[in-house]
């Protein structure tokens, strides 16, 4: 029998009661990426671009002009002084090349192919106007897809993530290495760009398969064999190392590494998010979630789902989504346990010798300790059932709903039932008012 948790067809906390299914691709669909509030792209393995209505599913835009599959794709909203904002996605793709979209028009800007393997990573840096991209090598280009300079080769195995770090720096995961770049405008006044490797941090035991940044002085890595680490964002230092992810709650008080998972090939680090408190990690089939200041894992759902968990995003309420390769997309709450009172210790050899104070001191330190400790747990609040392969990703669009790719390549947008029914009633009403209007005036 799974031991995943299941939930009843009452599913009272969930919204998402209607779903629109989005059809165009004939592949697997791998990336969504959000352009504004209303509109989103889509991409995956048949080398296809699609732009939708997150409101409506309307398809906007097909756009056509890569031989293979998508491997990386962004947004970048672009602007100098004498534009007007542009929205612009950037693809890449296996055929080795990589191009500039228009939104709008669904035009192709500009189309690069002089890249010697594939781009695994796409980066915007919108502060200073570039964006990377990470292959075998790690090029720095402007909005015109201009090359201004680019790192020698590094590996074979390639850059497989990027992310934004302060004082203009990147860290790049390569293979088991993280490598931190410094970005800096030439001093001559030309347009010329320097990237300079300034550190190599080689912590992990195994590949980085997950890379986030938490804020301006922190990001997290995640490897293949459940490593979490915490670095320092502005000198690049490890905060705090989770290796072996054994069961925090049976040893609360010890620093060094926790178990996520048992079980050694259930134990990658498929996915990390973060809302500056709290890191939430996919790993394995299960959900963790790591408290940055307390340095633990407060809260874990071991079997969340029947696969490994391949997305998750922390909602602005007190819920996560997770998806997975089982084909399910799943909605939990963040919630605090009722405390027990502490135990109190057995009167032994010490109390009887007069050596009880120090003990009773100490016992009354973990009571106040565990008292002012909370201890949450991930409650299940809702199941999406509607595809019928493996959840690669997801959008979240507010009050608009939730946008899901798959393996069977369809897109599905998922919909509050209550809202879009009083939606629909509030356009009926003012037909039948536009209608009554028309009548009266014949």
């Amino acid at each position: 029998k799974s031991s995943v948790q299941t939930i009843g067809e009452e599913q009272i906390q969930n919204p998402y009661t209607e779903l629109l299914v989005l059809k165009g691709h004939h592949d697997i669909v791998r990336f969504l990426v959000q352009i504004d509030d209303c509109r989103f792209a889509s991409a995956g393995d048949d080398g296809i671009i699609f732009l939708w209505n997150a409101q409506t599913g309307e398809k906007l835009c097909e756009l056509h002009g890569h031989t293979h599959k998508i491997t990386a794709i962004a947004p970048f909203s672009s602007s100098d002084g004498t534009e007007e904002k542009t929205d612009l996605i950037i693809t890449a793709s296996a055929d080795r090349t990589v191009i500039v979209w228009e939104c709008t028009s669904g035009r192709q800007v500009q189309k690069v192919s002089c890249f010697h393997s594939t781009v695994k990573c796409l980066t915007v840096l919108q502060r200073l106007n570039v964006w990377l991209s990470g292959g075998s090598d790690l090029c720095v280009w402007n909005r015109k897809l201009d090359l201004l300079c680019k790192t020698s080769h590094l590996t074979d195995a390639g850059i497989s993530a990027l992310v934004e770090l302060p004082k203009n720096c990147v860290a790049a995961a390569v293979g088991k290495e993280l490598i931190i770049f410094r970005l800096s405008a030439s001093n001559n006044g030309s347009e010329g760009w320097n990237v300079l490797e300034v550190k190599r941090l080689v912590d992990h035991q195994d590949n980085i398969s997950s890379l986030v940044s938490v804020n301006d002085l922190t990001f997290v890595t995640g490897s293949h064999i459940g490593e979490l680490i915490v670095w320092d964002a502005l000198d690049w230092t490890k905060q705090a190392s989770e290796c072996n992810f054994w069961d925090s709650s049976v040893h609360p008080d010890v620093q060094p590494e926790i178990k996520l998972s048992q079980s050694p090939n259930e134990t990658s680090v498929q996915h990390l998010t973060s809302d500056e408190e709290c890191v939430f990690a996919a790993v394995g089939k299960g959900i963790y979630v790591y408290n940055l200041q307390m340095k633990r894992v407060i809260a874990c759902q071991r079997t969340a789902h029947d696969s490994s968990v391949l997305h998750i995003e922390k909602l602005p309420n007190r819920q996560l989504i997770s998806c997975s390769e089982d084909g399910s997309v799943r909605i939990w709450e963040l919630r605090e346990k009722q405390q027990l009172p502490a135990e109190p210790v057995p009167t032994g050899f010490f109390n009887m010798w007069g050596f009880g104070r120090a003990n009773k001191q100490a016992n009354q330190a973990a009571k106040k300790m565990q008292e002012n400790t909370p201890m949450y747990f991930l409650e299940l609040v809702g199941d999406l059932i509607g595809h019928s392969s493996a959840v690669q990703m997801f959008l979240y669009f507010g009050e608009l709903g939730l946008a899901t790719c798959s393996a069977d390549h369809l897109i599905i947008l998922w919909k509050d039932g209550e809202r879009e029914s009083s939606l629909r009633s509030l356009a009926l009403f003012k037909k039948l008012a536009q209608n009554g209007d028309l009548q009266l005036k014949l």
